[in-house]
């Protein structure tokens, strides 16, 4: 009975809030459920789609997500995602990029609440809706024979249906369709059904690799109707997935080259925390912790992704990072954030967020890479040392470059970060754990619907205000994220100094609220350096890496060669200044006196336009003559610091940040001074 009423207040609530949206009466504000039991009660709950609406530069990353790539796929990328698409009952792609392509637009279209992309969003729901069999299976179900730039077999794979359940949860959390409830019911007994059977990997291996994200789905179902069976599918799901928790812990996996695809890592690496909701054992946190410090130091990046290109490569600079890696990581990290509380994990994601997307994706969202260097020099069309070459399209921006499931995939990003700004507490409250522009909706202690604002431009700025608004006065705690990078934050509320706190911990401000009060936060930003690959060193301002500003030819290639396969042209970049160089071995008490912060004083839209860069650093460095081209790449990177190494006279140098750049060296040689 009482699983029963908690569900039924449930579908209540968002229903009030559908209704609510559609009558554009602000009212009525979207509610948000923690685990039901026996699940372990989350910290923080992510939002329903609407609570957050993003502003500022935020919202010019998603404007021109809509007017880009994100918005016209349909048209830019015909072959595969108009209405011969599977998932729109078509004999075209039957598999994973129709959903990949709409697991973005979604959220983005409820983000921007925009009515000419959810119209567009919708023909793909229904569909998806009215394909569900007898038995419950659902999407498409007859393979096609081969046909060049589609993929039309596999149809009834495991694994894109994953993709398809994440859209279809965005969907339901922005407008309380029942019906997806009665689809995601009856799909899922028939897994638990067909599973044993058929397990994960019974058509590819994806699945096996990825059936995290079906697990979160499973659990957030339960949330709404308390199924028991659910809790048993789970069970399964969990015990055919590939087992991250032993090999974290146990094994060799992450300093093996080649031992894992790098997507499937970005998508794994959250399966034991969202298995740790149904068993809370330390083991799940310990594993999922123990990950992420081996990725970093076998394989690590200083934009904070890793070498995966596509299997797991080494933390060479000149490695790639899969694009797909970067929104799937995001999403992960997502997801563990707000089971774990973890301040590393929203450390780690504004950190992918802030350097590799608007480095990776053009500002126009018109063309991105498939794979990314951090020390990146030469962005044209050749054959280098990845795991997996694409005729040598990979740095190349573009369309359709190196491989289209970065096309369909990467429109993710932005949005789900967007929507993952706030979350409720599970002590009543509201918490601000990722920081950008935007306003938030909510209720707090109970049923008092609350407004916050939140201004600032970080990541370059430090400063971060939020303005509350309520209808009476109310006590809740404000959960703020103060980062590991940051040494001493100050909160400030109504001008005065309320607590001044150290790095890496959530501040819980606690007290009686009313309408107009002001939350300042200070995040003071200081110049720190990371090592990396032989001892190389990275230069840090607060969440953004900063990397040498080199000059930049770009070239518009037609492509006459394999046009189906990597699109009509793609834009190549060359350097025109030298990029050779070495930074001077200083101690971490020094570093403000070697670097100088340049605050330029640019407002721009976007924020990392390379002509109205905000912020940047000079500092001298020197060049290595040895350190050259090679196979249009850099060089091996000199060790750090090597004896009688040769180099030239100290000259000034200009830093930017990582994701202002196309090309760059990001992580430096070091050498000593004078």
């Amino acid at each position: 009975m009482k699983h029963f009423a908690i569900a039924s207040t449930i579908l209540l609530g968002l229903t009030l809030y559908a209704t609510a949206q559609k009558k554009k009466n602000t009212a009525a504000l979207p509610h948000c459920y923690n685990n039901r039991a026996p699940l372990h009660v989350k910290p923080y709950t992510m939002l329903p789609l609407g609570a957050i609406t993003p502003q500022g530069w935020l919202r010019t990353v998603l404007v021109q997500q809509k007017n880009g790539a994100t918005g016209r796929l349909d048209k830019l990328y015909p072959l595969v995602m108009n209405h011969r698409n599977g998932w729109l009952g078509g004999d075209g792609d039957q598999w994973e990029r129709g959903p990949y392509w709409i697991d973005g637009l979604l959220p983005l279209a409820y983000l921007l609440k925009d009515e000419a992309l959810i119209e567009k969003v919708k023909p793909w729901v229904e569909w998806s809706i009215k394909s569900q069999q007898p038995d419950g299976y659902f999407g498409p179900a007859k393979d096609y024979p081969y046909e060049a730039g589609v993929q039309r077999d596999n149809s009834h794979d495991w694994w894109p249906k994953m993709v398809m359940l994440k859209v279809l949860k965005q969907y339901y959390d922005a407008t309380a369709d029942p019906r997806i409830i009665k689809l995601m019911t009856n799909y899922f007994r028939y897994q638990l059904k067909e599973l044993p059977q058929k397990p994960l990997d019974h058509w590819s291996f994806w699945a096996k690799y990825r059936a995290g994200d079906n697990l979160a789905v499973v659990y957030w179902l339960y949330n709404i109707t308390g199924d028991a069976f659910l809790l048993d599918l789970a069970e399964l799901i969990h015990k055919q997935t590939f087992d991250y928790t032993n090999a974290f812990m146990n094994t060799n996996l992450l300093s093996t080259t080649g031992s894992i695809h790098g997507v499937n890592l970005a998508q794994g690496i959250k399966e034991p925390m969202i298995y740790f909701q149904q068993h809370p054992d330390s083991i799940y946190r310990m594993a999922t912790a123990r990950g992420f410090d081996n990725l970093r130091t076998f394989n690590g990046m200083a934009n904070g992704l890793y070498g995966g290109d596509e299997a797991l490569h080494g933390n060479n600079p000149t490695q790639g990072s899969e694009l797909c890696s970067a929104v799937e990581m995001m999403f992960s990290l997502e997801s563990i954030l707000e089971i774990s509380g973890d301040v590393r994990y929203a450390d780690q994601l504004e950190k992918i967020a802030f350097n590799v997307l608007p480095s990776q994706i053009t500002e126009n969202f018109m063309a991105r890479q498939y794979f990314q260097q951090s020390n990146q020099v030469m962005a044209t069309r050749h054959i280098r040392n990845f795991d997996v070459n694409h005729s040598g399209t990979d740095l190349c921006y573009g369309l359709l470059s190196g491989y289209p499931c970065c096309t369909a995939n990467m429109h993710q990003g932005w949005p789900k970060f967007a929507q993952n700004l706030w979350y409720a507490t599970a002590d009543s409250g509201v918490a601000a754990l990722l920081y950008a522009p935007s306003e938030v909706k909510i209720y707090v202690a109970g049923q008092i619907p609350v407004t916050v604002k939140e201004v600032t431009n970080y990541p370059f700025e430090e400063a971060v205000t939020f303005s509350i608004s309520a209808p009476q006065k109310v006590s809740f705690p404000f959960h703020l994220r103060i980062p590991a990078w940051c040494k001493q934050a100050t909160i400030k509320i109504n001008g005065k100094v309320w607590q001044q706190a150290a790095g890496n911990q959530v501040v819980k401000v606690e007290r009686t609220w009313q309408q107009g009060d002001v939350v300042e936060l200070a995040l003071p930003m200081h110049i720190y350096q990371e090592h990396w690959y032989e001892n190389s060193l990275s230069v840090e301002r607060g969440p953004v890496t900063y990397a040498l500003k080199i000059g930049e030819e770009v070239t518009t290639v037609k492509n006459d060669k394999d046009p189906l396969d990597y699109g009509d042209s793609y834009q190549e970049v060359r350097p025109t200044t030298p990029w050779n160089y070495a930074l001077i071995a200083t101690p971490d008490d020094k570093l403000s006196a070697r670097f100088r912060v340049e605050k330029n004083g640019h407002k721009s839209a976007w924020p990392w336009n390379p002509e109205y860069i905000p912020i940047s650093l000079k500092t001298t460095a020197k060049r290595i003559p040895s350190w050259k081209l090679y196979n249009e790449m850099t060089g091996p990177i000199p060790y750090s610091i090597t004896y009688g190494m040769e180099t030239g006279e100290e000259e000034e140098i200009t830093l930017v940040p990582f994701g202002c750049t196309r090309l760059r060296i990001s992580q430096f040689p070091v050498v000593n001074g004078q």
